[in-house]
């Protein structure tokens, strides 16, 4: 069985000299290994364009014995995802180091359109109309997705006054604030590789009591998805150190936006009490301040 990182290993090593055709065939690999998995020889042949000889020749090209050791490969890849220091290989492997900025921007702007290609409209309306029908709405999201539930229940707390932010360091702490959850409940469960344990046991304990679960998560194989009545998928980076979340925070703009509208009478009516609180106790800065002194008494 080969190690985790020995795959991505061994395409960082054989990269510069394989041909045009099997570069393709890395590349692909890389960005959609979750779904790289499940495809024979020469299903993978076709989506990137080329022979199914060729991709047996990738596979050897790379010392695998064949194909079907390349995916066994893969498998192992999926299970256990990358650790911070190989992604940071494989970063330092893939990305222009002299265009940094294009680079990371070009491959977010493809995140986004990876997603927008591949979401499920009808499972995000279904998801809207479960919050919007749940007594109480948990938001929970740890680590690097703690500022994507930040964002996320920020806004929620616009639009109901039945959202409840999960934020902790420890496992006890989350199973305390989430005890009381039952089935007229609704999760938002956000998880992002390298998954988080505190995530998925709070998912656990969520399905255990019955209550309605939303995950929004980056594949169909993130482990937050087995509990899960919907899933709403937003592509990330695995080959990257920091995590790459520009497609869940637009995915999350959606369902805020989705929310809001279906929700305006209300959230009118709050926006309105808001305004007044804010300039009754000064929170925002208005034009009032004067940050240059003007030329006068000069």
């Amino acid at each position: 069985m080969h190690k985790q990182n020995d795959l991505i290993k061994r395409i960082n090593e054989k990269y510069p000299k394989l041909s045009k055709g099997q570069k393709l065939l890395a590349n692909y690999i890389l960005k959609n290994y979750e779904k790289a998995v499940f495809l024979t020889a020469a299903k993978l042949g076709s989506i990137v364009g080329v022979s199914e000889s060729t991709v047996v020749r990738f596979a050897n090209e790379l010392g695998y014995d064949g194909y079907p050791k390349l995916q066994r490969a893969l498998q192992e890849l999926v299970k256990t995802k990358l650790t911070s220091v190989q992604r940071m290989e494989v970063t330092s492997g893939r990305i222009d180091q002299e265009h940094v900025l294009k680079s990371v921007l070009q491959t977010d702007a493809e995140k986004i359109k990876h997603t927008l290609e591949d979401i499920d409209e009808e499972v995000f309306d279904e998801a809207v109309n479960m919050i919007i029908d749940a007594d109480k709405i948990y938001i929970l999201g740890v680590r690097s997705c703690a500022s994507l539930a930040g964002f996320l229940g920020f806004y929620m707390n616009l639009i109901f006054d039945n959202v409840k932010l999960i934020h902790t360091n420890s496992v006890s702490e989350m199973f305390e604030q989430i005890h009381r959850i039952g089935p007229d409940d609704v999760v938002i469960g956000i998880s992002y590789p390298r998954y988080s344990k505190r995530t998925i046991k709070a998912m656990e304990f969520a399905r255990s009591r019955n209550a309605n679960l939303i995950a929004v998560t980056d594949s169909a194989l993130s482990p937050i998805t087995q509990y899960a009545d919907l899933s709403l998928l937003a592509a990330s980076d695995m080959a990257s150190f920091v995590d790459s979340l520009v497609a869940p925070l637009s995915l999350i703009n959606a369902l805020i936006v989705s929310l809001s509208l279906k929700k305006k009478d209300k959230i009118k009516k709050s926006l309105e009490d808001l305004e007044r609180i804010w300039k009754e106790y000064d929170v925002y800065d208005d034009d009032e301040l004067e940050i240059y002194p003007s030329k006068k008494g000069f």
